[in-house]
């Protein structure tokens, strides 16, 4: 289908940014043996105590960014498919022998296994989010791989780097699951920007996408998207997350507002009574956007919608009747994933 090609053409720009960290996410995190922490606590308890802070500063930053409130239970034990295994026999062994050698240190010993096991349930709650959202991206054609990437377009700001160790370097069970945090994030933040929401209600869809018998000529026209029929007043709502990049008149359009998505992707809403937008406004799926009108070349109130991706037209309807059923897949139980605005 040509709106599937068209996606996924866009989205392969995405395929060079921060996922191409291959390597590290096809591996699973290596467990550190109960013989090389003993060793380190022997070296400098001090030096141990404060790669527990920096570990417990990354955990706090890396949750406050990527998550938000946790759920109230989180993965536990292996599975197929986990990008981190289970060390909690590892780490018990580490607290025994460093209760028998260093009695003075069990307490931190204690505190890592803790921290160990708390990351891999995360990394693995990262892991579940992902692939959910992978499964929606495919249901609607996409290929998952080439939106596995946060967009790296503007973007800055000073080097601070993350660090769990000495030397400020960065334990691979906590780059594991920092990798995994930035897959989570990067898929579910391209899932929200395709259109997902309906700009008006879809029972009252006027005219289709593609050829037509022009209303005013009578002669065959191609139009670019999906006619709303509805009464002059009625509200229009964003279609997706993304920022308002016009609003104004455009030439057979009328009163327009256009909204950018990102990757190329934007949604055109016209023949508006009245605009309720304003040029940089970042919207959420089902703002209010505008109300029906018949302005521009129009033949009664109703609201014509577009998705263009590159400024290329292309059937807005696969996403609108396939979207709600992916985001309630792609949701979780205690709605970690879940639009804002989304079923208005």
């Amino acid at each position: 289908m040509l709106w599937v090609s068209m996606i996924g053409w866009m989205l392969i720009s995405q395929a060079v940014a921060a996922y191409n960290q291959a390597s590290l996410l096809e591996r699973e995190a290596a467990i550190a043996t109960a013989e090389s922490r003993v060793a380190q606590y022997r070296s400098s308890l001090g030096t141990v105590a404060n790669d527990l802070a920096k570990r417990q500063d990354f955990i706090e930053k890396s949750v406050q960014g990527s998550i938000g409130s946790l759920p109230r239970t989180l993965p536990s034990g292996t599975g197929s498919g986990d990008t981190v295994s289970d060390s909690t026999e590892e780490a018990g062994k580490t607290v025994r022998k460093i209760s028998m050698v260093l009695p003075e240190a069990t307490g931190l010993a204690q505190i890592e296994a803790r921290q160990l096991a708390f990351v891999e349930a995360l990394t693995r709650y990262a892991d579940a989010r992902a692939v959910r959202a992978e499964n929606a991206m495919r249901s609607l054609g996409l290929n998952p791989g080439l939106v596995a990437a946060a967009d790296h377009a503007a973007m800055g700001g000073p080097l601070i780097p993350m660090a769990t160790g000495p030397g400020n370097t960065l334990d691979p069970r906590f780059a594991r699951f920092g990798a995994s945090l930035a897959r989570m994030s990067a898929l579910e933040q391209a899932l929200v920007r395709i259109p997902n929401t309906l700009p008006a209600s879809l029972d009252y869809v006027s005219s289709g996408f593609g050829y037509r018998v022009d209303p005013f000529t009578g002669g065959g026209a191609f139009h670019a998207g999906l006619d709303f029929r509805g009464p002059i007043g009625a509200p229009i709502r964003a279609a997706a997350t993304g920022t308002v990049s016009f609003t104004g008149v455009k030439q057979g359009y009328g009163n327009c507002v256009e909204i950018s998505h990102g990757n190329g992707m934007l949604t055109r809403y016209a023949h508006m009574s009245r605009i309720e937008a304003r040029t940089g406004d970042v919207v959420q799926p089902g703002s209010l956007i505008g109300a029906i009108g018949s302005t521009g070349r129009s033949t009664g109130p109703h609201l014509h919608f577009e998705v263009r991706i590159r400024d290329h037209p292309v059937d807005p309807r696969p996403f609108l009747e396939a979207m709600p059923h992916v985001f309630q897949e792609a949701s979780t139980k205690d709605g970690s994933f879940r639009p804002v605005g989304h079923g208005r």
